[in-house]
């Protein structure tokens, strides 16, 4: 999806154009959730001169409430009119940097330390990091009240076509509604877990793409809702079938050359690529706990369900944590395939590049490559092969995190001290219920 310069008067001229009545001035949180604050049509001239504030305090790893005064700043390149509409007239979109009352970007905004840390990038010499994420989604079926159920909306498994995938239809439509906003979906498909779909868009720098992101989990959810389907990015809603993936494909560039590609080569790839890819291997542990945030997500990363367990890399099998497609010139890219769709995207890249720009500046070199089904190995086999195990659990993960400075700088002081308190409040709730399982397995027992 292309992002066009406008300027203040192309904003003007195209609300006028598409009768937009409302704006929604968008943000993220610390948990990746979407934020915003709709204003009405007449509201935006005092936008444009940067003038909309709002109570920071209100919202989860923002700031105190003594120093609650923010500022919304418009990226005017997100301008997007929704195709969908209220009675009253069009709603647009924007995307906002927060601000502090001082006009200073606010270092607790996901987005504004993934803008940071790709300054990190250029400063060592490169233009672009390009991501192609891969989202996967269960549709449920809902109550009369609009609740969500467990009740899938069919039997589907991987590629399949109605009758069985009865969200073909749904599915389609999010598409049609993705493209009338500009996303160049490459693909859509159902995926192997009845319910659960899998759409993909054409890869774009960092910073547009956990835009995009963001901006397609909300198309997902709003167009699901029309067919009385609930859309939820969860990465493990129900035991016994795969959970739900957010696969995201990366590449450095050096203006329009893939620095990861060398045809001379081993395998093609660049002393960059292997540089980097060593960065990504040693940090993986520590950034599990950014892409893969909450104590559900830990349900999926467990062997026997096509989610990555193990600390390793292959160009030729789907077992380990990072796969080297077969694509080359500049579509050479790693794709790293623990992230999953809970993750913050703004948080989620800014580790992982990170991560990568110390195996740069270190020269890091990953260990060899797994060729064959890790899963298939026993553990002295792993443990010959230099192969570690992600954390099992959110508290696992918390404490790699912890330990590891590059992860720590890669969110900043600001978002690493709320992330780090949030998510041991997180797991310290959840150790204290008491689930069915437990239930039915102790309590005649003993």
């Amino acid at each position: 999806m292309a992002r066009k310069n406008y300027t203040k008067e192309d904003i003007r001229q195209m609300a006028i154009d598409d009768d937009v009545k409302f704006l929604r001035l968008m943000f993220t949180d610390l948990f990746g959730t979407i934020k915003n604050v709709e204003v009405p049509i007449s509201q935006l001239a005092k936008l444009l001169d940067n003038e909309i504030m709002f109570d920071g305090s209100s919202i989860d790893g923002f700031v105190r409430i003594e120093e609650s005064d923010m500022y919304l700043i418009p990226d005017l390149s997100t301008w997007m009119v929704f195709p969908w509409s209220s009675e009253r007239g069009k709603i647009a979109r924007v995307i906002c940097e927060v601000r502090k009352s001082d006009g200073e970007m606010f270092e607790g905004d996901p987005r504004n330390n993934l803008i940071r840390v790709l300054d990190d990038m250029k400063k060592a010499g490169f233009t672009s990091f390009d991501i192609g994420p891969e989202p996967e989604f269960f549709l449920f079926k809902m109550d009369a009240d609009g609740k969500p159920t467990l009740e899938l909306n069919d039997k589907g498994s991987y590629f399949d076509m109605a009758p069985l995938d009865l969200g073909e239809n749904c599915r389609r439509d999010i598409v049609l509604t993705l493209e009338e906003m500009g996303f160049d979906v490459e693909a859509a498909h159902h995926e192997v877990a009845p319910g659960q779909h899998e759409i993909d868009f054409k890869y774009a720098d960092a910073l547009e793409a956990a835009d995009n992101i963001q901006t397609f989990k909300l198309v997902v959810k709003t167009v699901a809702r029309k067919y009385g389907l609930f859309a939820s990015f969860m990465a493990k809603p129900l035991s016994g079938i795969n959970g739900s993936g957010m696969h995201l494909n990366m590449s450095l560039f050096n203006n329009d050359q893939d620095a990861f590609y060398d045809e001379t080569g081993d395998l093609q790839l660049s002393e960059t690529a292997y540089f980097f890819l060593g960065g990504l291997l040693k940090h993986a542990r520590s950034f599990t706990a950014i892409c893969n945030p909450t104590v559900n997500s830990y349900k999926r990363l467990v062997p026997g369900f096509e989610a990555p367990v193990y600390v390793s890399w292959s160009g030729s099998n789907r077992s380990p944590l990072i796969r080297v497609p077969s694509d080359r010139g500049n579509s050479t890219r790693l794709e790293l395939r623990s992230v999953d769709p809970t993750a913050n995207p703004y948080l989620a890249i800014a580790s992982v590049l990170e991560a990568g720009l110390d195996g740069l500046k270190n020269e890091i070199q990953p260990e060899d490559s797994i060729d064959r089904n890790i899963y298939r190995m026993n553990e002295a086999e792993r443990r010959e092969n230099h192969i570690l195990n992600l954390p099992d659990t959110l508290h696992n993960a918390l404490k790699d995190l912890a330990a590891d400075d590059v992860m720590k700088e890669a969110m900043g002081e600001h978002l690493y001290e709320s992330f780090i308190s949030a998510k041991n409040m997180e797991y310290n709730s959840y150790r204290t219920q008491v689930s069915q399982w437990e239930r039915d397995q102790y309590l005649e027992l003993y």
